[in-house]
């Protein structure tokens, strides 16, 4: 089994992709005008627009509500990456820190309210599991 992709549901499509573009510089996939998709070499970004929940039958999300869940993204250098993007981040939760488990970590969040997470491990231990 592998994971394929995230997805995030938002009332503001156009908005939302166009901010993923810029932070992450991958072109998107636009499926339909409700539905498009980064490809980042490992995993996919999906993101939908609230329309695309009734082809489920109901809407089973809250935009803008996520309290539990961070998107990660590994980056070369999270230093370098904080410094290209940071004018376009509305809310830095954490500048790049260091954290215990040997990963340097930059937190924001998107325009939803989103955590996203940009780190670069930097300790032997954690290079050797991303590598």
């Amino acid at each position: 089994m592998n994971l394929a992709s995230l997805r995030i549901i938002t009332p503001e499509i156009k908005r939302s992709v166009q901010f993923f573009e810029k932070i992450t510089g991958f072109s998107a996939h636009w499926y339909t005008e409700d539905f498009a998709e980064i490809t980042t070499g490992t995993c996919n970004l999906a993101i939908g627009s609230t329309s695309t929940m009734s082809l489920f039958g109901k809407d089973l999300t809250s935009p803008g509500n996520n309290n539990s869940v961070i998107i990660e993204f590994l980056v070369e250098n999270v230093d370098e990456q904080y410094n290209n993007i940071k004018d376009l981040l509305s809310e830095i939760v954490q500048q790049p820190t260091t954290m215990p488990w040997g990963n340097r970590s930059l937190l924001f969040r998107d325009p939803d309210g989103n955590l996203i997470n940009f780190f670069t491990p930097v300790t032997p231990e954690a290079i050797k599991k991303h590598i």
